[in-house]
């Protein structure tokens, strides 16, 4: 019998049960079901692996009881590195002022509250001083610091007024090692740096202490701790005393590969050794220059070579990747053909570029180095330092006196280029304010 005549037979009573009983499993059901449809279309929001339901409208909880334990595995960060420094140091030649040149900064300086006003010398290159983010110029004689007792050649004693007009130049510091230092024995050391101290100019060669001679010259350019040491070769005949062998730092390749350690130990990043040496009135570097120039440059720690002492420009080499210019010939001196050589009033301002270089971890390998250059001539009788470019651009200027500063252009041209450097690049800078670095002399 199916179940059809079961429920035919079945009492009435017992019907009304099964009626209750199935009215009651049908309302049950359905709200199971409602349940779980509603509780599959709420969203999912993931913390850190945990799988959480959505946030209600009310308040949320604290905190999670039972939460799944966090995921190990971090998302990707990016780390935005600061741009790569770069900094413009520049050198220039010897500053030499003979009597000539003293006499004229006193006829400057008439009508005004100094003796002698040397700011006129360098009117004509200070943009380009200013333009680096420091400037550094070779200071050959002592200072004196009242303008008393002054002597030229063969012994200096030039007016401490020069210091001021450096200054007012645009330098930031002098090196101060050179066959000279010595021309006023101790005291005359002592009276320059006070001097140099006076004008907020900073220098590096010559010291008043031992302390003083063992703490290096930091420049800060651009952000860059550029170390400037400075050595000559000897002292015209004299001596540095027994018990002041600080005065004078003097040429000893050991000695400054020592120093260049402990400038680098002391936060330098970049050292420049500037060196007073080679052969008066020679265009080439002679067999010591280019031999203590190979061992410093392979120690590791000198960057850059600085040449000053020959009165003529001198060539631009490169030793192990790095950079030795041999001389930057006079920046303002009285020398001419008359008594030394025709390139004895050539001279050049020497640029140098920096840009930090880094590993593909951030961190910091070094510094490309690159050099650019003005020529430039010191135009007698009244001294004023000429940048030949801007010489030649002046459209007044007569036939010979273009042929003049054209002479000397092709000079410095030559003398720098003369060791093949044009194989790795050595660009004439256009005046300030140009737009591109011509390629030579040409």
């Amino acid at each position: 019998m199916g179940i059809e005549g079961l429920i035919a037979r079945a009492p009435r009573p017992v019907l009304l049960l099964v009626g209750l009983l199935g009215a009651g499993l049908m309302l049950w059901l359905g709200a199971t079901a409602q349940s779980r449809l509603s509780e599959a279309a709420a969203p999912i929001t993931e913390v850190q692996g945990a799988r959480l339901a959505a946030p209600t409208t009310t308040s949320p909880p604290t905190t999670v009881a039972a939460a799944a334990p966090a995921s190990t595995t971090r998302p990707p960060t990016t780390t935005t590195l600061p741009p790569l420094r770069t900094a413009t140091l520049a050198f220039t030649g010897d500053t030499l002022s003979h009597r000539g040149i003293v006499r004229q900064a006193a006829t400057w300086a008439g009508g005004t509250d100094v003796e002698y006003d040397f700011a006129p010398f360098f009117r004509l290159v200070a943009p380009y001083l200013n333009d680096a983010d420091v400037a550094i110029c070779h200071l050959e004689t002592p200072l004196s610091p009242d303008n008393s007792d002054l002597s030229g050649y063969p012994t200096f004693n030039v007016p401490g007024d020069l210091a001021a007009g450096l200054k007012a130049a645009g330098y930031d510091g002098c090196t101060t090692a050179s066959n000279h230092s010595l021309d006023r024995r101790a005291q005359g050391v002592i009276d320059t740096l006070d001097v140099l101290d006076a004008a907020g100019l900073s220098h590096s060669g010559m010291a008043r202490s031992a302390e003083e001679q063992a703490q290096p010259t930091v420049y800060d350019a651009a952000g860059i701790a550029v170390a400037n040491l400075s050595y000559t070769y000897g002292l015209n005949g004299f001596r540095l005393p027994a018990d002041m062998p600080w005065l004078v730092n003097t040429i000893d390749a050991s000695d400054i590969t020592a120093d260049a350690a402990a400038a680098r130990g002391a936060g330098a990043e970049y050292v420049i050794v500037s060196l007073h040496w080679g052969t008066e009135y020679r265009t080439q570097p002679n067999n010591d220059q280019v031999a203590l120039a190979e061992a410093l440059l392979a120690g590791g720690d000198v960057d850059l070579i600085i040449g000053h002492h020959a009165h003529v420009v001198q060539p631009v080499d490169q030793i192990d990747g790095r950079f030795v210019v041999y001389g930057l010939g006079n920046f303002i001196s009285n020398q001419s053909v008359n008594c030394c050589a025709a390139g004895s009033q050539d001279g050049v301002i020497m640029e140098v570029h920096l840009q930090e270089e880094r590993g593909t971890d951030g961190t910091i390998t070094g510094f490309r180095t690159w050099l650019t250059y003005v020529p430039t001539w010191v135009d007698r009788p009244d001294f004023t330092i000429v940048p030949v470019i801007e010489g030649l651009a002046d459209p007044t200027i007569s036939a010979a006196r273009a042929a003049t500063l054209t002479a000397s252009r092709v000079r410095t041209s030559e003398a720098l280029r003369s060791l093949d450097i044009g194989r790795i690049g050595l660009l004439e800078t256009r005046p300030p304010g140009s737009f591109a670095p011509s390629t030579a002399a040409d």
